[in-house]
């Protein structure tokens, strides 16, 4: 645990959120359609993990020329998904006052993508803090469906205040 971020004493228990839904998502962060890129966050212990859910369907902006034939949910979204996630954990973290706060990323490291995920597939992100310092936050990210792995990545974050 990083010395710079107050440690939760030994017998402390960390809040745990079931879920949220969409409504809370856009309380908490700016995004918005089309670039809103989760539906519910369910497992939230806050200012640890938390997993995102993202029911992909066909009638997404980006499948109409990636590609048409076989429309496949472009990589870069499914980081987005992630960032996403985790900056929702971070505000439900920190409180009301950090709602609607734009956050930039800082580092993407370690992007693998496993497979293609596409209309139909539910992802199911699962972020985890690495460490916090003062306002930016480091993530490990994996993305899955049906269980399996289709992305994962490493990345940090910066919550303006």
């Amino acid at each position: 645990m990083d010395k710079e971020v107050e440690a939760l004493p030994a017998d402390a228990i960390p809040a745990v959120l079931e879920s949220i839904d969409i409504m809370r998502i856009m309380e908490a962060i700016p995004h918005r359609y089309p670039f809103l890129l989760i539906d519910r966050m369910v497992d939230i212990v806050l200012g640890q993990s938390a997993v995102g859910i993202k029911n992909v369907t066909v009638n997404e902006p980006h499948f109409q020329g990636h590609f048409p034939a076989r429309p496949v949910m472009p990589g870069v979204l499914i980081i987005e998904a992630m960032a996403q996630t985790a900056a929702t954990l971070v505000v439900l973290t920190l409180g009301q006052a950090f709602e609607g706060k734009l956050v930039y990323f800082m580092t993407i490291d370690g992007a693998k993508f496993r497979r293609p995920v596409g209309p139909g597939d539910q992802l199911r992100i699962h972020v985890e803090k690495e460490r916090s310092r003062a306002n930016v936050w480091k993530f490990k990210g994996v993305a899955r469906v049906d269980g399996v792995s289709v992305a994962e990545a490493t990345f940090s974050a910066m919550i303006m205040g």
